[in-house]
């Protein structure tokens, strides 16, 4: 069902954008995915997402409990539409809902800080499953996300400074990590079913009334399924 799903918006999409979408889902990955907590700026926040889409990370959570997120469409630069965004803004404690949700399955908990004396983004273990998460702007990381964490990880510094802008941080981190992955044996890759679903998303969210057509065509599909079994 799920190719047969794909293989009809293909036939409704451009052969270009086709093509696109099986050249970046190949390079995509949930392997890192990062957290962001209640960033005060919006065009930070932003310019996260958008990096996320440039390195391939097909997952950002944002926690909201006390910032809400909006994105900045001239930083996120159509970013929003390719990226799976998970809100985290209901119920007593959204961090921590975002926090154990990621660890449940299966992901390690690396907290972005410059005081980390264990680890660098050059040093940190990539070979089961990291959620990089990054603190405000002004404060870094909460004393609840470093109590959750299994690493805190910095990226080297060489200056007065000390620390960078989130922003800049999140990118010098995934740029760090993918390319560590890219030169590993590990898995690190979407596995099939869900490469299939990504590509299916992303057909919908370009098409005008997509959600209508997805709609459209899963009942085609469930119709002749059903007609072909009598």
């Amino acid at each position: 069902m799920n190719e047969q799903l794909l293989a009809a918006f293909y036939e409704l999409i451009p052969e270009s954008k086709r093509e696109m979408f099986d050249r970046i889902g190949a390079d995509r990955t949930r392997h890192l995915t990062v957290v962001l907590e209640n960033i005060y700026q919006e065009h930070n926040a932003s310019a996260v997402l958008r990096s996320c889409d440039c390195f391939g990370i097909q997952e950002l959570h944002v926690v909201e409990s006390e910032n809400q997120y909006k994105v900045q469409r001239d930083i996120a630069r159509g970013a929003g539409k390719w990226v799976d965004m998970y809100n985290y803004n209901e119920g007593p404690t959204p961090l921590v809902d975002c926090i154990k949700g990621l660890q449940q399955r299966g992901y390690k908990i690396a907290a972005l800080t410059p005081d980390a004396d264990a680890h660098t983004v050059f040093s940190l273990p990539i070979d089961q499953p990291l959620a990089l998460a990054f603190g405000t702007e002004w404060h870094g990381i909460s004393d609840e996300v470093r109590a959750l964490a299994d690493y805190t990880v910095k990226i080297p510094m060489y200056g007065f400074t000390e620390s960078f802008n989130v922003s800049v941080s999140a990118a010098l981190t995934l740029q760090a990590l993918r390319q560590r992955l890219e030169e590993s044996d590990l898995k690190w890759k979407l596995e099939k079913e869900d490469l299939i679903e990504t590509k299916t998303k992303w057909a919908q969210k370009y098409m005008r009334n997509g959600d209508i057509v997805r709609r459209d065509l899963e009942r085609r599909l469930l119709e002749s399924a059903s007609n072909s079994t009598k």
